[in-house]
This record gives structure tokens, C-alpha cells and sequence, in this order.
């Protein structure tokens, strides 16, 4: 059996067919099932975009394989401001979104029967590459606040990393500073990498940086940040990540990005650069809007524990709710497009099979919809559980 028929179909796809021939009402279908920006990027982009597709030759030819300089070097720089530390141009790299990020992560830390450590509940994608490229997925419990617990980590001969979500995929929690560095430590003595994915840090509600690790003059040593250009300048079809390591393990990386797709798009490394040039007031508004969502999110909580449910955690795009039902997460979601219009992924695919936690719970990427949307989403989720 080849290892991709091994791992799980994706999850986004599978949730999709479960809408497939269902009759149309009067009440449209609320979408939470996909963390991924429904809009267009801003038209200043679009525009600079648009010249850059009629006028810049190089739009449309490879470019390097590590990313164009100039946004690995403004990458560079912003990052060494906002984390008040120091990271240097060839110390980044630019991947064909996150994702390929992290599988070009895995490519150089992990041989066959390797191990890395993924808190559940986890990102589903990360599980799927550990499957297909022959990695061990160990689970590492979290708390009562999905938290996960320093001292639960179990090292062995063939642990090559902890990966660490924040703000998390799927439950929306942001990871203390002084948890993510404790995480840091345990990488650092045991000689492992500590992969940091902070995709949705643009939407972190905490001010300052949200962890020291970059103030360490030898983070490149132990750590491995990603990054994903998806959420914060809405492009998410022109696949555009980054990767910050050491220059030694961006040098194997590079084997791996050139296999796999020669370079990232260049029209989204283009439109990154000029979104971080340009953009900073527009996305300073996209955060304030995404923060007051999950104000919404936490406003209607009482609502929601008065008929059942129970707000576990909230931050980014993301809300991780235990539901009240006498059944698994996975068949309830399976039944809220018909029951109540909602398309939402089980907490079941965000956890080991048999997880009696993840059958507790439901993910709600709250970000694709508006307070408005929110107050009804709401509305449908106290409704059903009146009906049960």
C-alpha cells in the first residue's frame, strides 16, 4: 500500500461533498468549514498586480529557488524588528504556501520511521505529510484550554521535532510566549528542531511580539518558523510561504523546493513584497476586523452555554466548540448542512482516530463570515440543539 493511500482524503474536500445534492432553501448555507479569505485582495493590489503581469518580464519566468531577494530581505528585516531579534536575508526562504513549507521542513529533518511530536487536536495537513513521507505522528495531549504540556513531551532516538501551532490551527488558541519558548528549551537539550507555523500571526490579539525565540543570537540552532502570505494579503491561489532556518537546513531545502516545483509563483512573491511595502494600514484594519469577529465569538458564548455548547477557545480565524449532542462530532457535522445549514469540519479530523475528545467538538473558521453572520451562525447552532 503506497503511503499517500495510507493517510486520510483532505478533510476541506470531504466536508464539501457532504453538501453535494442537497435542496435548496430560502436560508443560505453558512460556510465555516475552510480558514481561507473569501474575498479578493485589495484593489491597490489587484492593480499593482495587474502591471506587474503586462510589464515585468519576470512575472512569468523561474526565478531563484529560495525566493526573490528583495522579499527574503524585507522579510528579513521585518521580522528582526518585530521579534526584536536578528535574522539575516539567507536565512530565509520563500515556499509555494505554508504547507510546502512544512513538508520541505520535514524533507530535511526526517528519515523513514523518524518521529515528530504534533499537539492534538493538530492541523490536518501536517498529519497527512508526516504519513506520506513515511514520519511517525506522535500526539502530544493538550489541557482544558488546549494548551499543550512541556513536561508530556516523550523524546526517543528517533524524535527529530515538536511542532508548535500559534495562533493555533484548528483551536484558535495563542500560545503563551513564555510555553513556546519552555518548547524551545526541550528542542534545544534534546538536539531536535522546534518548528514554529505562524501562519495566522497577523491576527495574534496580543501586542509586541508573541514569543523571545528570535532574541536568542542562536535560535537558527533549534528553530524553524513558517509563515504563510495566504491570510494576510488574501492570496491564497498564488501560493506564497516562507521558511526561516539556518542557512545549512535552507540549503537542503532548496533540493527539496527545486524537486518539487522549481520555485514559488513569482506573481505572489511579487505581490507579497509590494503588500508588505505598501499594505501595512489596510492589513492593520483586516486585524482590528478579524479581531472584533472573535469578539462576536466570545460575545455569544453565553448564548451558546445555555443551550449546550461550550466555547473551548477563540483567537485568528478559528473557534473550537464542544457540542451537546449525544453523538460524534463527525456525524453531527455530517447532518448540520441539512439540519441547519452549516458546514463545519469535526473535531475527528483534527486528532488520532478514536479520539474521544475530537469527537466532542467542532471547528468553526469564524473569519469567512461578519458579526452579522456570526449572531446568525449563533442563532442555528441554539436552534438545533432546542430540536434534539
Amino acid at each position: 500500500m503506497s503511503r499517500t493511500t495510507a493517510t486520510f482524503s483532505p478533510p476541506v474536500m470531504e466536508a464539501r461533498r457532504w453538501i453535494n445534492g442537497l435542496p435548496e432553501t430560502a436560508r443560505p448555507l453558512l460556510n465555516v468549514s475552510q480558514a481561507a479569505p473569501t474575498a479578493p485582495p485589495p484593489r491597490p493590489l489587484l492593480q499593482a498586480m495587474a502591471e506587474m503581469v503586462l510589464s515585468d518580464p519576470g512575472t512569468h519566468l523561474y526565478g531563484p529557488v529560495l525566493g526573490l531577494p528583495e522579499l527574503r530581505a524585507r522579510i528579513a528585516a521585518d521580522w528582526s524588528s518585530a521579534y526584536g531579534g536578528q535574522i539575516a536575508n539567507p536565512q530565509v526562504a520563500i515556499t509555494a504556501g505554508c504547507n510546502q513549507a512544512y513538508a520541505a521542513a520535514i524533507a530535511t529533518l526526517c528519515d523513514e520511521g523518524d518521529e515528530i511530536i504534533l499537539p492534538v487536536p493538530w492541523y490536518f495537513n501536517h498529519k497527512m505529510w508526516n504519513d506520506m513521507a513515511g514520519v511517525r505522528t506522535m500526539p502530544l495531549p493538550t489541557d482544558a484550554e488546549l494548551l499543550p504540556d512541556p513536561d508530556a513531551v516523550r523524546i526517543t532516538d528517533r524524535t527529530r521535532a515538536i511542532v508548535l501551532v500559534t495562533p493555533n490551527n484548528p483551536a484558535g488558541t495563542e500560545y503563551p510566549a513564555d510555553l513556546v519558548a519552555a518548547f524551545a528549551r526541550i528542542a534545544r537539550e534534546a538536539g531536535i528542531a522546534l518548528i514554529l507555523d505562524e501562519t495566522y500571526r497577523d491576527f495574534d490579539s496580543r501586542p509586541g511580539a508573541p514569543h523571545p525565540l528570535f532574541q536568542d543570537p542562536d535560535w537558527a540552532d533549534t528553530l524553524i518558523h513558517l509563515y504563510s502570505f495566504s491570510k494576510a494579503y488574501r492570496l491564497t491561489g498564488h501560493r506564497t510561504g516562507a521558511m526561516i532556518a539556518s542557512t545549512a537546513r535552507l540549503a537542503e531545502a532548496e533540493k527539496f523546493l527545486d524537486t518539487v516545483a522549481i520555485c514559488a509563483p513569482q506573481l505572489g512573491q511579487k505581490a507579497a513584497l509590494w503588500g508588505m511595502q505598501n499594505l501595512s494600514q489596510w492589513l492593520a484594519g483586516e486585524r482590528a476586523e478579524i479581531l472584533d469577529r472573535r469578539a462576536a465569538v466570545e460575545e455569544a458564548a453565553p448564548k451558546l452555554a445555555n443551550a449546550g455548547w461550550r466555547l473551548k477557545s477563540v483567537g485568528a480565524y478559528f473557534a473550537y466548540l464542544e457540542h451537546p449532542f449525544d453523538e460524534t462530532s463527525d456525524a453531527l457535522a455530517r447532518r448540520l448542512p441539512r439540519d441547519a445549514g452549516i458546514l463545519a469540519l469535526p473535531g475527528t479530523m483534527f486528532a488520532p482516530e478514536g479520539d474521544p475528545q475530537a469527537a466532542r467538538h467542532l471547528r468553526i473558521a469564524f473569519a469567512n463570515i461578519d458579526r452579522p453572520g456570526i449572531g446568525d451562525l449563533t442563532d442555528r447552532l441554539v436552534q438545533l440543539a432546542a430540536g434534539a
